[in-house]
């Protein structure tokens, strides 16, 4: 996926008044003693006169980010006074180490992470609420949606990724309406499989998930501010049975198969055996790489209502123990989420901006216009503790359905009271 984005206009620097306070305060921030941490891998800027007084940041990042907030991360520092240090971590094992060290007052000020670790993070009272005010309409809402948790905003986002269908153009000539549509389409192009999407023998709810919301059946409900409330669990509901049906039906007629695994799904559509196949962007490179003619469209309906996928988000969350909360806040708010750093994240990661303003700039790059397209209509992954033991009964429930080796609507039942035990506990 090729990205080119537009030039966006430069941020905004920092008030005066708000970079005189900072460097007023004489904090030390409570990553700074962290020993055992990884080390920078480059040497910070030279602190300027003032940053002995400002103190200083630690933010942990993964390698691919790290270029982009090092060069925010210079400009803060030369504005501010205050020292932002970087320590490349491995992203797979932020969440584990950032609930250990915080509270020992050895972890960082700042974190990236994703937004469906946050339910755990705040239970376990390693992260605070970051005060956006006006700048959380720089946002797309999916993302500021994904970011909190029971009220309150705890992270700034920055990128945003989701399913859509990709179509090979050269054998089905435009998006399907339904999911009936797009298996005729299939058929009728005469190649061995007429829609492909990774199910293995675990299942994959992840990506069955656009067409279970078609038949009404979200996971959670949500209360009156759009937050999922986990004593509302509707996945069990009429529409869930409905679509434990369908996913029976579909697993007798071929066209969902647990043989079919994430890596045989693309090299099939690569190869041109399927007209379309149900993934994220992380499989477009190798897509184009194929001179397949590429089309990404929404994700058709199977149950009669909108097929939503679920949103995924990445941003930065703020740490609990930190000393240095007023420029951990700045330098997330004036920087972190300004349009010209999205824009450098989203080059970097190619994938959807959650600045608003970054996000209109990316979309001269088509393949992220589509899949940010859908995932406007999407629905943020939730990021409740309780999804942990939805995670645990899911997928196992849907492969059986789909191989045929449980009665699906017993199944599902028996996985609804499952996950209800599971949350009671």
């Amino acid at each position: 996926m090729k990205g080119h984005p537009m030039m966006v206009n430069k941020r905004s620097l920092l008030l005066g008044g708000a970079v005189t306070a900072i460097a007023a305060l004489s904090l030390t921030a409570c990553g700074g003693s962290n020993s055992s941490a990884p080390q920078p891998s480059e040497t910070p800027a030279q602190s300027s006169p003032a940053a002995a007084e400002a103190g200083s940041l630690t933010v942990w990042v993964d390698a691919n980010r790290e270029p982009v907030l090092k060069d925010a991360a210079a400009d803060f520092q030369a504005k501010s006074g205050v020292k932002v240090d970087l320590v490349i971590k491995d992203f797979s094992k932020i969440q584990e180490d950032f609930l250990k060290q915080v509270p020992t007052g050895k972890g960082p000020d700042i974190t990236i992470g994703a937004h469906d670790w946050l339910g755990n993070l705040v239970n376990n009272g390693v992260v605070q609420p970051v005060e956006l005010g006006d700048k959380s309409a720089d946002f797309q809402d999916v993302a500021i949606d994904a970011m909190s948790y029971e009220g309150n905003t705890y992270g700034v986002p920055y990128a945003t990724e989701n399913l859509a269908l990709l179509r090979n153009k050269d054998l089905a000539d435009k998006a399907p309406a339904t999911f009936d549509e797009m298996i005729a389409e299939g058929k009728k192009a005469g190649t061995d499989f007429p829609f492909l999407v990774q199910v293995s023998e675990l299942g994959d709810p992840f990506h069955a998930y656009p067409f279970q919301t078609s038949f009404d059946a979200p996971v959670f409900g949500t209360d009156e501010n759009g937050a999922y409330d986990a004593s509302d669990l509707r996945i069990g509901n009429e529409g869930g049975l409905e679509f434990a049906q369908w996913l029976a039906d579909q697993g007798e007629a071929g066209t969902l198969k647990t043989s079919v695994d994430a890596d045989i799904a693309k090299e099939k559509f690569i190869s041109g055996d399927s007209p379309f196949l149900l993934t994220g962007p992380w499989n477009v490179d190798a897509v184009e790489d194929a001179k397949i003619d590429l089309a990404i469209d929404p994700i058709p309906s199977a149950g009669g209502d909108e097929a939503q996928p679920f949103v995924a988000v990445q941003g930065f969350f703020v740490s609990s123990k930190t000393e240095n909360l007023l420029a951990a806040t700045e330098f997330l708010t004036n920087y972190i989420g300004t349009a010209e750093v999205q824009t450098k994240l989203y080059e970097v990661g190619n994938r959807p901006p959650a600045n608003k303003e970054a996000f209109e700039a990316a979309k001269s790059d088509e393949t992220i216009a589509a899949f940010g397209a859908v995932g406007e209509d999407g629905v943020p992954m939730p990021n409740i503790p309780e999804m942990a033991a939805v995670w645990e009964f899911w997928g196992v429930a849907e492969a059986e359905i789909i191989s045929g080796k449980a009665d699906p609507a017993k199944r599902w039942k028996q996985m609804t009271a499952d996950i209800e035990k599971a949350i009671s506990k």
